[in-house]
């Protein structure tokens, strides 16, 4: 049988939220510092969330076109794992915080994502949601994954309007890496529901069963 497709929980605002996810078995969660975002959080909103985070639970920062001394600032104060870049950053900006990082392609835009995806080789994966360049994520909209190039699927961390009632369709179908869900698992913007989280894992737990299975 084939591993659980891993699951990132994104937008978390309280470490209530943050022990919920890790409860179900969630492999990380992501923290938004991006301003303007109704899922932003400060530094102290942040460790707060970090102090509810199991052992060998990733924390990924997630930014989007900001400035080299405010991504800086945050990775002094918190011990996060990873980066997660959603705006118009290039591989030379990523690679310049020496983290493990993931790039964000906007498939609003009608991206090539085999050629999108080869300016970015040394990302830890490439995540592919719904909105357009200069959007942020989180919109609940979802996008044609037939576009999605079967041979990335091991590298693609699938995002865009997944719920509990899509997702294991999504697997089904790409066969990625990882999922991750935000909006799809909310009671409100940035507030989880934890009826709808346990159906998203019972959903992945099962199409990751199946998948094994064929």
């Amino acid at each position: 049988m084939s591993a659980r497709t891993r699951v990132k929980f994104c937008g978390i605002t309280r470490a209530e939220d943050a022990r919920s996810a890790i409860a179900l078995g969630v492999d990380a969660i992501g923290l938004v510092f991006v301003p303007g975002s109704k899922r932003c959080v400060d530094l102290a909103q942040a460790r707060e969330v970090m102090s509810a985070v199991s052992p060998l639970v990733s924390v990924i920062g997630l930014f989007m076109d900001a400035a080299t001394a405010d991504v800086a600032a945050v990775l002094d104060a918190l011990p996060l794992d990873a980066l997660q870049f959603h705006g118009r950053e290039s591989a030379e900006f990523c690679r310049q915080f020496k983290r493990p990082y993931v790039k964000a392609l906007a498939m609003g835009d009608g991206v090539d994502v085999a050629h999108a995806a080869s300016g970015y080789a040394g990302a830890r994966g490439v995540l592919l949601d719904a909105h357009r360049s200069g959007e942020q994520g989180g919109s609940g909209l979802s996008f044609d994954w037939s576009l999605i190039p079967p041979a990335l699927a091991e590298r693609i961390i699938l995002a865009g309007g997944l719920t509990p009632e899509n997702v294991a369709a999504a697997i089904t179908q790409v066969r990625p890496y990882a999922v991750d869900v935000s909006s799809g698992i909310e009671s409100a913007p940035g507030i989880k529901c934890p009826r709808r989280m346990q159906l998203f894992m019972n959903e992945v737990e099962r199409a990751s069963a199946e998948q094994g299975r064929g």
